[in-house]
């Protein structure tokens, strides 16, 4: 079993950076696939991106790439995601889950067994 803490969000102008933190707790981190979800107000989790256990594997989600990086640190026990050019379409409750299967880059929730409790990120524009 594994639990998931997130950190870093906050009130950002368009335009600037964020850098989310996801600590886990337990010694196998490193046998996860990990994730970051969004939930805006009214609509539904979306995928944003995911890293495989060893970081061989890293995808994201069309409105994101090129503006975010997803990163991981098993020596920390930690995922990162890091946010550029924010903009304020951003702007949702941010999730990491955990996906038992290491190889995995699914986009689906149900995928992924374990979840933060959630940091929000607002941006203002």
């Amino acid at each position: 079993q594994i639990q998931l803490s997130e950190s870093g969000g906050g009130l950002e102008q368009a335009g600037g950076s964020l850098r989310l933190s996801c600590a886990a707790s337990g010694r196998t981190f490193r046998e996860y696939a990990m994730a970051w979800f969004r939930q805006a107000p009214g609509k539904e989790r979306e995928f944003v991106a995911v890293i495989t256990s060893m970081s061989t594997r890293i995808e994201y989600s069309e409105p994101v790439k090129g503006r975010f990086t997803i990163s991981r640190d098993n020596a920390k026990n930690t995922v990162y995601l890091q946010m550029n050019s924010l903009k304020p379409e951003d702007t949702a409750v941010y999730y990491c889950a955990a996906n038992r299967d290491r190889y995995s880059t699914s986009t689906y929730p149900f995928s992924y067994s374990y979840w933060g409790q959630g940091t929000q990120v607002t941006v203002s524009s």
